[in-house]
């Protein structure tokens, strides 16, 4: 029931970029650390190449996923079909967080809508592509993207945003440095 991936193919790339909802998985080296599983929406993933993704990461209560990839790189994407033939998606890999100021920051930010909320993106070297039946997976519809976090980063502006990340976001619930 479950495949194993060289890549992304043509075909897997038009499902995946199809998806309206996926969760990114990480974990702390810590055995007494908390794992984090994070809903990520909206128009933020970008398969780069067929062993790369990223997904633009927008500023939000805590910076879990940020903590994990800077202290260890590992990080899993899954995406669920929930319309349509049934199916689930794994994206393993090693990541990195892209700030403002990074090299990498202005080429990926090209690849995204603006929006007043980016905080960073996460660049994923991809080194599993797994994708297996999603029988489990209920039928949804989905009704329309949500707009609330964009008119909260508008009204917080540029200062209030990066005032907020740096009181908010600077470590995990573990203590680890997440957003500097």
């Amino acid at each position: 029931m479950g495949d194993l991936h060289e890549q992304i193919d043509a075909g897997l790339a038009d499902w995946l970029c199809r998806q309206h909802l996926f969760f990114v998985a990480t974990a702390p080296l810590s055995a007494d650390g908390h794992v984090n599983c994070s809903p990520k929406g909206g128009d933020c993933f970008r398969i780069i190449g067929p062993l790369e993704v990223a997904y633009q990461d927008y500023t939000g209560s805590g910076a879990e996923t940020a903590a994990h990839v800077r202290e260890n790189g590992r990080i899993v994407l899954m995406f669920c079909a929930f319309n349509g033939k049934p199916m689930i998606a794994r994206l393993h890999g090693r990541g990195e967080i892209v700030r403002p100021g990074d090299p990498q920051f202005e080429s990926l930010a090209l690849r995204f809508p603006d929006n007043p909320a980016t905080r960073s993106f996460v660049r994923i070297d991809l080194d599993r592509v797994s994708t297996s039946c999603g029988f489990g997976v209920p039928l949804m519809e989905f009704s329309a993207d949500r707009d609330v976090l964009d008119k909260w980063a508008k009204a917080k502006g540029a200062d209030g945003l990066a005032q907020y990340q740096a009181t908010k976001n600077a470590v995990s619930i573990d203590g680890l440095e997440a957003i500097r």
